[in-house]
C-alpha cells in the first residue's frame, strides 16, 4: 500500500542531477573567493615583488601567495563550473557579452603595448576577472541556495577583519619593524608604493594597502550581514543579531583606521541609500537620514581636519593622474598604450613635483589611457548597464527591496564607485569578487525569501 508520503515524492518533478554539482561548485567557489581576500591582494603589476612560501608556517601565515597559484585554483574551478553551467540568460545578450568584448580588445590593444612586461600579467589577470564573471553568470546562477558561496566568502572575510585588528593593535608595528630591519636593507629597488605603505599607521589587512582593503569591506560587508542574519537554522534570533553587530562594528573599525577618506564616505551612502528603501513614514525618513549624513560628515571632517589643513595632497595627486591618463588618452585614441602601462606613460609627462604612481587611481581613466576608447567605452557601459538592470531585480517597481539581491547589489556598487578613485579593478581580491557577484546578479543570484537569507 502506497503511504500517502511516498504518493507525494511521486508527484513532485524530478530532481536536476546538476544540482548538487552546482552546490558544490557554489561552496568551492565561495571559498576560492574567500582564500583571494587573504592571499592574493597584490595588483599583478607587481608580482616580482612576491616570493613563494618556504615552508608550512608562510603558506599559512605568510601573504601573499604567487598570483599563479590563483590562476591554477581558478582553471579547476573553470572545469567544474562548465560542467555544472546552466546555459541561459535572463540579462540582454549583449550586456552578457559585453565583459567578453573588453577582454577580447584588451588583447588587441596589447600588440602596440609600450611594455610587455606590465601587459602579460595586467592580460592574465583579466581574463580571470572575465572567467570570474561568466562563472558567476552560468554556473553560480544554477545553485538552488546561496549559501554555500556566501558562506565560503565570509569565512575568508572575517579572517581578513581579524588581521585588520591584529594590525591596529601591535601587528602592524611589529611587521615594519621586520621590514626595515631585515628586508628594506636587502632590496635593490623598493617601490615607492611598498615603502609608503610600510612607514605609516594605516591598516590594509592582507591587501595591497590601505584603500584597497577599505574596498573590499564595502564591496562585501552588505552581503555578509546579509548572510549571517539569514543563518537561522543555525542560530537564534538573539544570536544572529549579536553576530551581524560584531561583524558591523568590527567593519567599520578597520575602515577607521585603514584611515580611507573615500571609503568612509562611501559607507556613509550606503548606509543613506539603505534608510531610503527601509518602509517607515517619510517624515521619520527625512529626519534619520538628515541626522546620519550630518553626524557622518562631522565625524569625517573631524577626523581628516589635519589632512585638509596640509592641503589634501592626495586629492591634489589623483587629479595630476587623472590628467595624465586623459593626456595619454587623446594621444592613443585607438589602442591606448597597452593593460597596465599607465606607469610608463605617466612617467613621460607628469611634473618633477608629482607623485610617482604605476596605475591611475581611475579604472575609468586607465582603460581609455591603457585601451583606447573602444576599451574604455566596452567597461564603462557595462559597469552601469549592470548596474542599473540589477537594480531593477532587486527594488521592482515601487515594492520593498529583494534584500539578499540589494544587499549584493549595494556591495557591487560601491565597489564601482570607489573605481572612480582606485584602482579596484587591479586588485585580484576584489575584483575577481566583484565581477563574480555581477555575473551573479545577471544571472540570477538568490531570489526574495525562498533561499533563508531573510525572515
Amino acid at each position: 500500500m502506497t503511504s500517502k508520503r511516498d504518493a507525494h515524492r511521486s508527484n513532485e518533478p524530478p530532481r536536476d542531477p546538476g544540482v548538487g554539482l552546482a552546490t558544490l561548485f557554489a561552496g568551492m567557489f565561495g571559498g576560492f573567493l574567500g582564500l583571494c581576500l587573504l592571499k592574493f591582494g597584490d595588483p599583478p603589476i607587481m608580482e616580482q615583488w612576491v616570493t613563494a612560501p618556504k615552508n608550512a608556517y608562510q603558506v599559512i601565515l605568510g601573504n601573499p601567495w604567487p598570483i599563479a597559484w590563483a590562476y591554477w585554483l581558478l582553471a579547476g574551478l573553470t572545469v567544474l563550473g562548465l560542467v555544472c553551467a546552466r546555459w541561459r540568460l535572463r540579462a540582454p545578450w549583449w550586456l552578457a557579452a559585453l565583459p567578453l568584448v573588453w577582454l577580447c580588445w584588451q588583447f588587441v590593444s596589447s600588440t602596440h603595448t609600450v611594455s610587455l612586461d606590465l601587459t602579460k600579467p595586467t592580460l592574465a589577470h583579466f581574463v580571470a576577472t572575465t572567467l570570474c564573471f561568466y562563472l558567476g553568470l552560468f554556473a553560480l546562477s544554477r545553485s538552488e541556495s546561496p549559501r554555500p558561496f556566501l558562506l565560503g566568502v565570509l569565512g575568508g572575510f572575517v579572517i581578513m577583519l581579524a588581521a585588520g585588528w591584529s594590525q591596529h593593535f601591535g601587528g602592524l608595528a611589529e611587521t615594519r619593524r621586520y621590514f626595515f630591519a631585515y628586508l628594506y636593507p636587502k632590496m635593490s629597488h623598493v617601490p615607492p608604493e611598498l615603502l609608503k605603505k610600510m612607514s605609516s599607521d594605516r591598516i590594509f589587512s592582507t591587501v595591497f594597502y590601505p584603500n584597497a582593503f577599505a574596498g573590499a569591506l564595502l564591496l562585501l560587508l552588505p552581503s555578509m550581514l546579509a548572510t549571517v542574519w539569514g543563518l537561522k537554522r543555525w542560530f537564534t534570533r538573539g544570536a544572529r543579531a549579536f553576530l551581524v553587530a560584531v561583524i558591523a562594528d568590527g567593519s567599520l573599525a578597520c575602515l577607521y583606521w585603514s584611515g580611507s577618506k573615500g571609503g568612509w564616505l562611501l559607507m556613509l551612502l550606503m548606509g543613506l541609500v539603505v534608510l531610503l528603501h527601509l518602509r517607515f513614514p517619510k517624515r521619520l525618513k527625512v529626519a534619520c537620514v538628515s541626522l546620519v549624513l550630518l553626524a557622518g560628515l562631522v565625524g569625517f571632517f573631524w577626523k581628516y581636519a589635519s589632512f585638509f589643513e596640509r592641503g589634501a595632497t592626495s586629492v591634489g595627486a589623483r587629479f595630476d593622474y587623472w590628467h595624465a591618463a586623459i593626456e595619454t588618452a587623446l594621444a592613443h585614441p585607438v589602442l591606448g598604450t597597452g593593460p597596465g602601462t599607465f606607469g610608463p606613460s605617466y612617467e613621460r609627462i607628469k611634473r618633477p613635483e608629482s607623485e610617482p604612481t604605476r596605475l591611475a587611481h581611475n579604472d575609468y581613466l586607465e582603460q581609455a589611457s591603457d585601451s583606447g576608447m573602444i576599451g574604455f567605452l566596452a567597461y564603462s557601459l557595462f559597469v552601469i548597464q549592470s548596474l542599473i538592470w540589477s537594480y531593477r531585480r532587486a527594488v521592482p517597481g515601487k515594492s520593498e527591496p529583494n534584500w539578499p539581491i540589494f544587499c549584493l547589489w549595494l556591495g557591487v556598487a560601491a565597489w564601482c564607485l570607489q573605481s572612480l578613485f582606485e584602482f579596484s579593478l587591479y586588485i585580484p581580491a576584489t575584483a575577481w569578487a566583484a565581477f563574480a557577484l555581477l555575473g551573479w546578479l545577471l544571472g540570477g543570484a538568490p531570489e526574495a525569501r525562498s533561499n533563508g537569507l531573510v525572515e
